[in-house]
């Protein structure tokens, strides 16, 4: 991990280890965290470089008796899981931007017609969400209000929009990125992902984006865009039964 800012490190840390450690094997860790909250009473956290912390409450691990059980791994965590039906929510991917490619990031000048949005761009805004789908406009979370946004404009007319939030009460901002069906594969997510970054960076936070396992597309933009895969996340499903 050590590719990422201390800053990123240590809050996955805190999030994950501030509780009492319970098991250490290898790669493995599982601790228990009093403080968690509800929606997020069980996460794991599966780094790039192959290794697993898992946190979860103390009356979560009393019921599946965590605490009697002896050479714990993953594999049996999950099997543990499985067997007390408990389902854990489709994982995230989280990317971030190594220390070398923020400064890169920090010396590029934006390309093509791309600029921060404010509230004097409301009719734009609302254009462009009304030429997207529901679907996609869930998806990316892309909102005029949010901490910062940015926008990339084709003759004058919004096709893509990027916006970030701070998340987690930490400096980290996480972002959605939405681009207008035929504007997509051009270049535009690329460049409005770099620019709300580097406003990011100069704020003192830590760009963050997410994306599911399965969005390929999504994943590749990451990448394109110079962020790098910090990991898999994944939290208990909100149906999960207590």
């Amino acid at each position: 991990m050590s590719l990422f800012s201390p800053m990123i490190t240590d809050f996955w840390q805190a999030t994950f280890l501030s509780g009492e450690v319970l098991c250490r094997n290898g790669k493995f860790t599982l601790a228990v965290n009093p403080g968690l909250s509800e929606d997020r009473r069980l996460m794991v956290l599966e780094t790039a470089d192959g290794s697993v912390m898992a946190v979860m409450t103390p009356a979560l691990a009393d019921r599946l008796g965590l605490h009697r059980q002896s050479g714990l791994s993953e594999p049996l965590l999950r099997g543990t899981l499985r067997e007390a039906g408990i389902v854990l929510h489709g994982a995230d991917y989280i990317f971030y931007f190594s220390e070398a490619a923020k400064r890169a990031l920090g010396q590029e000048t934006p390309a093509g017609v791309v600029r921060r949005l404010t509230a004097e761009d409301e009719a734009a805004f609302a254009g462009f969400q009304s030429s997207a789908s529901e679907q996609d406009l869930d998806d990316a979370y892309v909102e005029l209000d949010h901490w910062a946004v940015f926008g990339s404009l084709e003759q004058g007319r919004l096709v893509c929009a990027a916006s970030m939030y701070p998340w987690q009460n930490a400096r980290v901002a996480d972002l959605g990125v939405l681009t207008l069906l035929p504007f997509r594969a051009q270049g535009h997510a690329r460049k409005v992902v770099r620019a709300i970054s580097r406003h990011a960076c100069e704020q003192g936070y830590e760009p963050q984006y997410r994306c599911q396992l399965d969005n390929q597309a999504s994943a590749a933009l990451a990448e394109a865009a110079g962020l790098s895969l910090f990991g898999k996340w994944e939290v208990i499903s909100p149906d999960a039964g207590e």
